[in-house]
């Protein structure tokens, strides 16, 4: 059934005598079920007629069989980057590359700007796909989001004066809110078709998003006067090429008054000199997690790349020979490491491994079996003798938390080879092994201050196990509370960490070697080898 009424008739004879599409009609008359809408624009646009030359109340429409009609646009290229102008053609590329309508036999909407005529039918839908399908993308739902021109708040509330007075004049009145949202109606026509052409559902919690971008070069012409109105709406941005973004024009439409913007913008609007162009058609996927644990065997290897005064110290890190290879088969454009805790250059992590998270941003790939995954894994196990990780695995942003609440809260054990400048005995050092739960001060490490702020920590050295090496030299295995400076730990940093191995023992103290034995952090899951 038409979904006008007898009552719509005035509105709708106006409006469409004015320039407005029918679509844009069916927003200010408050059709708000989709099926009219999804009508091919040469049927709506002839029923439309009809229905204003009709006498009767309402014109009875098939609607669950329409014809196959369809508004042609011409055939374009294969890509949207390579669109290419044929005499006939409704869609051309402009100078700047972006999409536009070129055909004089269609009268450009004067509220949409031919959003709700030629850009949702389903040629432009078509070729819109195309440009997804070409991107390389895996996905198997997708979020589609569209940016309009801003000038279209401007022309819709010009339209809805227009109307909210000529119903006024019948005693009914028209609210803001009582017209359809023109967002809601592109989504309304074009989710099902971009569902029905890719195979895949429309899903607001995808993680794959397609986002269309449209542009109209009468932009600053449509909202020049709202920025002498009420400039306080229009303050430039560093991240934004114009002022007019849609957020300030419609502050500016809530704040300035019905006449002084009658007075200013032509009411009906004015027909425009050309159509919307797409800026840009955008696919991205949102990031996903990969984590694990790392050992580290070298002694001469960062976490992190090693750069000072933009100089690379050591050729490669323990982050770079983990994530080059995530980037790789996932196909990600970048990504972010993170670990619970970290240790030096010159300390290994053994044992059961640290814990560690990559952020993937903007993965390509994004599917795979948990074979797949342990094959990676043995993949970067076999490229270097300075890492081995295990416990592979793609986890949630939300379960990364977990690692990070143990860098703070949970205990981790070492092992250390200490020097001291006398000679000293067994009986010297069996002492510590009675030490329980000592409580240190650590003020920031010199060594670190450039990174860190100056601070007075609380730390906790739990306990402490020594083996008598020689009269120099002693192995010390601490557990400790996460976060204890254990190198300040032995040698007192100048005084900096009360008390130190040095004077408990009344010695001048050093470290040589340190192993990170534990990291005792219950994630991620241990998995089966």
């Amino acid at each position: 059934m038409f979904p006008l009424t007898e009552e719509n008739k005035h509105v709708a004879q106006l409006l469409l005598s004015t320039g407005t599409c029918p679509r844009c009609i069916f927003r200010f008359c408050g059709v708000d079920f989709h099926a009219p809408y999804k009508l091919p624009y040469k049927e709506l646009l002839n029923e439309l007629q009809k229905f204003l030359e009709t006498e009767k109340d309402e014109l009875i429409l098939e609607v669950m069989n329409p014809p196959p009609k369809k508004i042609r646009l011409q055939e374009l290229a294969d890509s949207i980057d390579n669109l290419s102008q044929n005499g006939e053609g409704r869609i051309s590329v402009s100078q700047d590359g972006s999409i536009a309508s070129k055909n004089s036999n269609l009268n450009v909407c004067n509220v949409c700007l031919g959003i709700l005529q030629e850009f949702c039918e389903k040629d432009f839908v078509k070729k819109v796909c195309q440009k997804v399908e070409a991107s390389g993308f895996e996905f198997t739902s997708l979020v589609f989001s569209v940016s309009f021109p801003p000038q279209l708040s401007v022309r819709e509330h010009a339209a809805w004066l227009l109307v909210k007075q000529e119903m006024g004049k019948q005693s009914l009145s028209l609210g803001r809110d009582d017209i359809v949202q023109l967002k809601e109606a592109y989504k309304w026509i074009t989710h099902p078709l971009f569902s029905e052409e890719l195979g895949v559902p429309i899903d607001g919690k995808s993680l794959f998003e397609v986002s269309v971008v449209f542009a109209h070069p009468e932009t600053v012409e449509d909202c020049h006067f709202l920025a002498a109105i009420c400039p306080d709406c229009f303050k430039p941005a560093k991240n934004k090429q114009s002022v007019f973004t849609r957020m300030a024009v419609m502050k500016a439409l809530n704040k300035i008054k019905e006449e002084d913007f009658l007075k200013q913008f032509p009411c009906p609007p004015n027909s425009p000199k050309a159509v919307c162009t797409v800026l840009e058609i955008e696919c991205a996927h949102g990031a996903v997690f990969v984590a694990g644990r790392y050992n580290k065997y070298s002694r001469n290897l960062p976490q992190t790349p090693w750069i000072i005064d933009g100089e690379r110290k050591l050729e490669s890190s323990v982050e770079e020979l983990i994530s080059d290879h995530l980037l790789a088969v996932f196909k990600a454009e970048s990504f972010n490491f993170s670990s619970s805790g970290r240790e030096d250059v010159d300390v290994r992590t053994l044992g059961n491994g640290r814990p560690f998270a990559i952020e993937l941003v903007n993965p390509h790939r994004v599917h795979f079996t948990s074979q797949e995954i342990k094959e990676l894994q043995q993949k970067i196990n076999n490229s270097s003798n300075k890492i081995q990780v295990r416990d592979l695995q793609l986890v949630t942003r939300e379960a990364i938390g977990h690692m990070k609440e143990g860098e703070e809260e949970k205990t981790k054990t070492y092992s250390a080879l200490i020097w001291t400048d006398k000679a000293i005995q067994k009986t010297d050092i069996e002492f510590l092994n009675d030490i329980k739960d000592l409580k240190i001060d650590q003020k920031t490490p010199l060594r670190v201050l450039h990174r860190r702020p100056l601070a007075v920590r609380a730390r906790v050295i739990h306990s402490m196990e020594t083996q008598y090496v020689d009269e120099h030299h002693f192995r010390l295995r601490l557990k400790t509370q996460a976060g204890t400076y254990i190198k300040e730990f032995v040698h007192g940093d100048f005084g900096r960490t009360k008390p130190n191995i040095g004077s408990l023992m009344n010695v001048t103290a050093d470290i040589l070697e340190l192993d990170v034995e534990s990291v005792d952090v219950d994630w991620p899951p241990a998995l089966d080898d």
